[in-house]
This record gives structure tokens, C-alpha cells and sequence, in this order.
């Protein structure tokens, strides 16, 4: 698969959503923001700061933004993507073009590039261990590389391994996540590694 590499390229991928990422790509244009293309999406950022994300799916798209849950939103316009997983991040989403509210974004735009440029983050504890699952720690334990090359991996990306076997509901498919991560854990590099730029 092509790697995107501009917003053209984004917005030909989701034919669907045309006028509504361009849409909505020209409202953050009008920012102070910069565009580049992270995990293969256009991320708008702050001093190198990420800010806010266009997303574009089957059945909806929209704006993420990366310290969301910092925005004052009584109406409740905004959304966690994965609640209860997610700490920070928030977005708008959409299902048609006509659903979009200028106004609307225009504030939360405003509202997110303010409190960045104030250094306002949701602060999040990587350095949290990660709960080894138990078919997970029985490979450790037939291959002490494989457990040394574990621990020297980032608490982030060690989680991320943790909760792609947990996640599994049946046996067979925790051990074939298990079968295709242990390369990729000997070799250092995280599970979503190849999705970032």
C-alpha cells in the first residue's frame, strides 16, 4: 500500500469525505497551525507540537484533537474514541457535511491552539509497568532473550504488546498474536511502529 505522503493524497484516499476534508482542512488552514502527514493522516501542529488530527473512516469523519480533554465543551460536541482508554485525546465526528458546525470548530481550533501555546497537556504516566498476561510471561520464561529484549523496549510500546495479547477473547488468537509479535519484540521495535512516520 502507497504511503500518503500529502493532504491530496489523504483526501484521494477517502473519496467519500472530498468535500468535507477539504472543508475542513482549509478552517485549520486559516490557524496558525502547521500541516504535515503522521501515521499516514494529516497532523496539524504548534511549535512541533501535535494539535489536532483530520480523520477520515468508513462511516464517519472528523477532527481528533490531541489534548482534548483539556477543551471546555458543556454542550458535549466531543467524543472519546476509546472510553476509558483514552486519557487525552477527544474528537468531533461527523457523518455528513452537512453536520459541521464552523462556529463550532472555529472555537475548539481557538480554544486548542490557546491552551497549547499556554503548555497545557494532559499528563499521562508512561512509566507505568504493563500487566504481562500469562501466555505472554510463560515466553519469557522458555526465552530469557526474548524477556531481556522485552525489558529494554519503552514502557509505552511494552504496554501496547500486554494489551494486543490480552485483548485476544480466544486462546488460538492469543497465540497467534503472540506467534507474530515475538519477532518484532526481539528485533526493538513497537507494534505500531510501521504506522508512524
Amino acid at each position: 500500500m502507497a504511503k500518503i505522503k500529502s493532504i491530496e493524497a489523504y483526501i484521494e484516499k477517502h473519496e467519500r469525505w472530498e468535500k468535507s476534508l477539504r472543508h475542513l482542512h482549509k478552517l485549520i488552514s486559516e490557524t496558525e497551525l502547521d500541516m504535515s502527514i503522521k501515521w499516514g493522516q494529516p497532523v496539524y501542529s504548534l511549535k512541533g507540537k501535535n494539535v489536532v488530527g483530520i480523520g477520515a473512516f468508513k462511516e464517519h469523519f472528523g477532527l481528533w484533537f490531541f489534548h482534548g480533554a483539556l477543551l471546555d465543551d458543556p454542550e458535549g460536541h466531543l467524543h472519546n474514541a476509546q472510553e476509558g482508554k483514552t486519557k487525552a485525546m477527544r474528537q468531533l465526528r461527523y457523518h455528513a457535511f452537512e453536520e459541521m458546525d464552523d462556529k463550532i470548530i472555529t472555537e475548539f481550533l481557538h480554544q486548542a491552539i490557546e491552551n497549547q501555546k499556554a503548555g497545557k497537556e494532559v499528563r499521562i504516566d508512561t512509566k507505568r509497568k504493563p500487566k504481562i498476561p500469562p501466555l505472554l510471561a510463560t515466553a519469557f520464561s522458555k526465552d530469557e532473550g526474548l524477556k531481556a529484549q522485552f525489558g529494554k523496549l519503552t514502557p509505552g510500546r511494552q504496554r501496547e504488546y500486554a494489551q494486543y495479547i490480552s485483548e485476544a477473547k480466544q486462546e488460538a488468537t492469543k497465540q497467534r498474536r503472540l506467534d507474530k509479535i515475538i519477532p518484532m519484540i526481539k528485533q526493538g521495535i513497537g507494534l505500531s511502529d510501521k504506522y508512524q512516520k
